[in-house]
């Protein structure tokens, strides 16, 4: 069959140099890598006309993207993946918060939607008890999926979070992190925050995953099974993983992951219902470890 080029976008991350290098390649296909930065401004024209083969993505984008229908087809390949404790911001300038203050707050979030965000909400509501309806959100861009409705207050279009922040304009952020000394970690030590959480849950918070189009899946599945192959020899290259492992690769490692974002999202009401994990994958990507 003949040797495709497949149009690609993946983040900049040491796991996959030697596959955007060349360094490393199929037999089958050639990834022909298209830059974007931040890599979550691709996501939107994926999620909206399929403009790529191959794509990074945020997995409540996909989890989105699925629930209204879109042809695209999730890799159980973590791109990025990171305890999120430590992108929650606050000025204790304007008086001390911590997690389980923020109903009746304001709290400003680049977008509803975005897969940090779901992750740290998920955090407050089931860890700390927070009302998420008790929260005035504020919110600065659109959904990735057209069809989501923001129903959250816009900041006027010449406002940044942070700024906001400083400004006592919101009462703190998430989704972001700042070298700032005027602002502070909502959790008061992340990192220990963090290591509890995964004593109990045994999760590691994946955020980006690789999803490709539904037509390269139903027209080669050999192709995305290669996909997967030469990101997965691209990590293993790279050595053991870190443990836990912040970016896991199979079915199986990505389980207790998935199951715990889809009940997030759930929960958020960012889709309609809970997909069981083999729901998120087709015959192809199912069945990859």
């Amino acid at each position: 069959m003949d040797r495709l080029k497949l149009k690609a976008v993946l983040g900049s991350h040491s796991h996959v140099q030697a596959a955007k290098s060349g360094a490393l390649r199929s037999d089958l296909f050639d990834l022909d890598f298209i830059e974007y930065t931040p890599t979550n401004t691709a996501f939107k024209p994926m999620v909206r006309e399929q403009a790529f083969d191959v794509c990074e993505m945020a997995i409540v984008t996909y989890l989105m993207a699925k629930a209204h229908g879109k042809p695209l087809v999730l890799l159980p390949a973590t791109m990025l993946g990171r305890f999120q404790h430590s992108y929650a911001l606050y000025n204790p300038a304007r008086g001390m918060l911590g997690p389980s203050d923020l109903e009746g707050k304001r709290v400003g979030i680049r977008s509803f939607t975005t897969t940090t965000g779901a992750w740290i909400r998920g955090i407050l509501a089931n860890d700390y008890g927070v009302n998420l309806d008790k929260i005035k959100w504020v919110t600065f861009e659109d959904p990735h999926v057209a069809e989501y409705v923001d129903t959250a207050e816009r900041a006027p279009k010449d406002k940044k979070v942070l700024q906001m922040l400083l400004d006592g304009e919101v009462d703190a952020v998430l989704g972001e992190t700042s070298n700032d000394p005027r602002l502070k970690t909502l959790f008061p030590d992340p990192a220990a925050e963090a290591a509890k959480w995964y004593a109990r849950r045994g999760v590691v918070p994946v955020n980006h995953l690789v999803v490709v189009t539904g037509k390269l899946a139903k027209s080669r599945p050999d192709v995305v099974a290669g996909v997967y192959d030469l990101l997965k020899r691209n990590k293993e290259q790279v050595g053991p993983a870190a443990m836990p492992d912040l970016v896991p690769f199979g079915t199986e490692a990505n389980r207790k992951p998935l199951e715990l974002i889809v009940d997030y999202a759930f929960q958020q009401a960012l889709i309609p219902r809970r997909y069981a994990v083999e729901e998120l994958y087709d015959e192809t990507t199912r069945g990859l470890n």
